[in-house]
């Protein structure tokens, strides 16, 4: 039961999500679609979360911005490109493993897209990506083992 609750709490992590979660529960023991439920649950609610309170996550982005007179982020650049060149399913699909999913919904939202939108695109990228994370972790894991096999 620990395994799930830090898999899902990996998952909601900016940062960690299911880049990290999905393999981490994988590692842990975990089924290869169990992780995947679980990783992709964590993250999909705090994404979820974000879009539902983006105004006044907004509201105090640009207050920060207003008091820090610095160029924007690197992130924050390479969210800007990718979404002029894009749009929301480039950046959705893109930013979790460049920028990080909560970066890519907040600056979704604030480029202009739709909530709707910016939830429908980013659960489809996290799902992918989930599954991806998934699929390479399982792969390396057998690898490693059947290399150990065979060098035993």
């Amino acid at each position: 039961m620990l395994t799930y609750l830090l898999v899902f709490l990996a998952g909601a992590a900016p940062g960690f999500e299911v880049l990290v979660a999905v393999p981490l529960g994988i590692l842990r023991g975990m089924p290869l679609v169990t992780a995947v439920l679980v990783g992709f649950a964590g993250n999909a609610l705090t994404i979820i979360l974000e879009i539902m309170i983006f105004q006044k996550l907004k509201d105090w982005w640009e207050s920060r911005k207003k008091t820090d007179s610095t160029a924007p982020s690197k992130r924050t650049a390479r969210a800007e490109s990718i979404w002029k060149r894009f749009g929301i399913p480039g950046l959705a699909l893109l930013g979790p493993v460049l920028i990080g999913s909560h970066l890519a919904a907040f600056l979704a939202l604030a480029l202009g897209s739709s909530k709707s939108q910016t939830a429908i695109w980013l659960l489809i990228s996290l799902a992918i990506w989930s599954v991806v994370f998934g699929t390479l972790t399982v792969m390396g894991v057998d690898v490693f083992f059947w290399t150990r096999e065979k060098l035993a």
